[in-house]
């Protein structure tokens, strides 16, 4: 008994030079990478020769994007958009001269509109004198118009 398989020969065919196979024209259509050069099928995503993407998947067309937007909000709140829009403007040199000669009494804290703190440097004689010389120095160091 034979234990060998049996074996057929095969039929090679012959192999043509490598300028001939270049000069080749494609079946397809084809396209280069844009990572290695290589020429590639028009329709691969992937690079056959490097494995990287070369276009995005679906064909690389973009879908259509509808924006249906109906936000109708509104910002109301005025100190936000702008810190000055509910304050009052101060001239400096009024509340300067106000502390100045009835600081002991507040005089300049009701000017800016700040009712309890003139209350306050009323009955303390402008917290014992040490608020209302605070209140000289912060009042130079302001610019003018200032902000309250």
């Amino acid at each position: 008994m034979n234990t060998e398989p049996n074996v057929q020969p095969q039929e090679t065919q012959p192999q043509q030079p490598a300028e001939a196979q270049s000069a080749q024209v494609p079946s397809e259509p084809m396209k280069f990478c844009k990572h290695c050069g290589a020429q590639i099928p028009a329709d691969a995503v992937i690079c056959t020769h490097c494995g990287r993407q070369v276009e995005a998947v679906g064909g690389g067309a973009t879908p259509n994007i509808v924006i249906n937007n109906t936000n109708t909000n509104q910002n109301t709140n005025v100190n936000a958009l702008n810190a000055n829009v509910a304050k009052k403007a101060r001239n400096k040199w009024v509340a300067f001269f106000l502390c100045l000669f009835l600081g002991f009494f507040g005089a300049h804290k009701f000017y800016e509109g700040k009712v309890g703190m003139g209350i306050l440097y009323l009955f303390t004689g402008g917290l014992f004198a040490i608020g209302w010389f605070v209140d000289l120095i912060a009042l130079l160091l302001k610019p003018n118009p200032y902000f309250v």
